[in-house]
Parts: C-alpha cells; sequence; structure tokens
C-alpha cells in the first residue's frame, strides 16, 4: 500500500474502531506489518499535535484510540449536550484506588481495606464504566474479581497503569530514629 494511502487507511480504523485497537489488529486488517501500522501511529499523532487538531490520537498501553483533544472538552460536552457527570464520592475514590493498585481483587478484598461495605461504590463505579468484572479468583467460593478500564485510563489521563503515582506509606512520613538533625 502506497505510504499516503495506508496513513489514510490506519485513520479510518482507528476512527472506525471507536475503542481503543492494537496495532497488531489494524496491521492484520490491513494486511501490513505491525511495525509499518506503528511507524503510521505515531505519525498520525505528531499530526495531530503539530497542528493542533481538535483530535488527539490516545495510547492505552498496547492500544491506541482517537479521541477529541481534552482541551477541547467543554465545546464538545455543550455540543453533545451530554449531562453534567457527578463526581466521584470519597468512598468512590477509595474502592477505585484499591482495585487499581491491587487489580484483580474481590469485593471482600476492597471491603477488608476500607473497613465498610462497599456494594453502593462498586455498583456506582461499574455503571460508570471505570471498573468491569475480571473474572472469578481462585479462592474459596470463586469471588468476582474487579480490574480497572480504559475508561478509567483516559478520565484519568493515563496511558497505562504504570502511571499511577506510587503508593505513599506511613514509614515515608514518620522521623526516622537516625536522622542526624
Amino acid at each position: 500500500m502506497k505510504p499516503d494511502t495506508l496513513k489514510s487507511a490506519v485513520e479510518a480504523v482507528l476512527f472506525a474502531a471507536g475503542e481503543p485497537i492494537t496495532a497488531v489488529k489494524v496491521a492484520e486488517a490491513l494486511g501490513e506489518s505491525a511495525g509499518d501500522v506503528l511507524d503510521v501511529i505515531e505519525e498520525l499523532s505528531g499530526d495531530y499535535d503539530s497542528r493542533l487538531s481538535g483530535i488527539c490520537l490516545l495510547r492505552l498501553e498496547d492500544r491506541f484510540q482517537l479521541a477529541s483533544r481534552p482541551m477541547f472538552e467543554l465545546f464538545v460536552k455543550a455540543a453533545l449536550d451530554s449531562r453534567r457527570k457527578t463526581p466521584l464520592s470519597q468512598a468512590a475514590m477509595e474502592t477505585l484506588a484499591i482495585i487499581a493498585y491491587n487489580q484483580p481483587v474481590s469485593r471482600a478484598f476492597i471491603e477488608q481495606i476500607r473497613g465498610v461495605d462497599s456494594s453502593s461504590s462498586v455498583e456506582n463505579l461499574l455503571s460508570k464504566g471505570l471498573i468491569t468484572e475480571a473474572g472469578r479468583l481462585e479462592l474459596p467460593g470463586r469471588p468476582i474479581s474487579f480490574r480497572t478500564t480504559d475508561a478509567f485510563l483516559r478520565s484519568f489521563g493515563m496511558s497505562s497503569l504504570a502511571d499511577l503515582p506510587p503508593v505513599k506509606t506511613l514509614e515515608d512520613d514518620a522521623p526516622s530514629l537516625f536522622d542526624d538533625d
């Protein structure tokens, strides 16, 4: 395929997919090598960024997705007449953090960490698409486990879970007996 045609074809597939898709899957659909498709994806991303296009190319782990540029979020919401999204409660944020840092986890694990029933927080996060069921754990009763979704990564501006900030422990704040103050 000619370079310009390949670039247009990759862009069309990314647009039509509507959800994150791997370069390998795009390459298979186009009958091209994954390396060539990755090169085109990087080129497209650079094109969108250099001209401050209204769309951008998101990288979500090993998948890619076309999206509206975050700086135009208010205009997009106004045009689509989106309902105002309610912010997450403190309980939901705690639950989401536990899942993000420990996934896959069961509801019992979440409740053990939080010390309270977390059913409503889990249901809320499921309904918002920030978490999803990740199968059943190999534990007694085979409980359902949960993990974060691509919507979680997009909502928090991350490309992968490796972008999560490090967990601060109590020891980080405790004075050392060996400090020379």
